[in-house]
């Protein structure tokens, strides 16, 4: 079993910036791919930000060159460094962890992004 647990969310001012942080524990070991991604009122989640399982990023085309994902392994931490914050990035921002050995993803509760004047 695995458990991630996002936090840092928040109202910020467009053009703000916002760092967002998700613990994980239990059989973190098993875990092969981590991201994080969101979902706003009435449209689909979406991939925001992943490690592969070379190590890798992918970014969503929309967060490209203004989002940064990190991880610190000692502390079993992830983050997600968002800067120059849009209207349209207010969302519920989700971590994600995969694990393949039992084809289980695993989700945090959800932390909510809302950008706003």
């Amino acid at each position: 079993q695995v458990q991630v647990v996002e936090s840092g969310g928040g109202l910020v001012q467009p053009g703000g910036s916002l760092t967002l942080s998700c613990a994980a524990s239990g059989s973190i070991f098993s875990i092969n791919v981590m991201g994080w991604y969101r979902q706003a009122p009435g449209k689909e989640r979406e991939l925001v930000a992943r490690f592969t399982s070379g190590g890798s990023t992918n970014y969503g085309d929309s967060v490209k060159d203004r989002f940064t994902i990190s991880r610190d392994n000692g502390k079993k931490m992830m983050y997600l460094q968002m800067n120059s914050l849009k209207p349209e990035d207010t969302a519920v921002y989700y971590c994600n962890a995969w694990v393949p050995a039992t084809s289980t993803q695993y989700w945090g509760q959800g932390t909510q992004v809302t950008v706003s004047s």
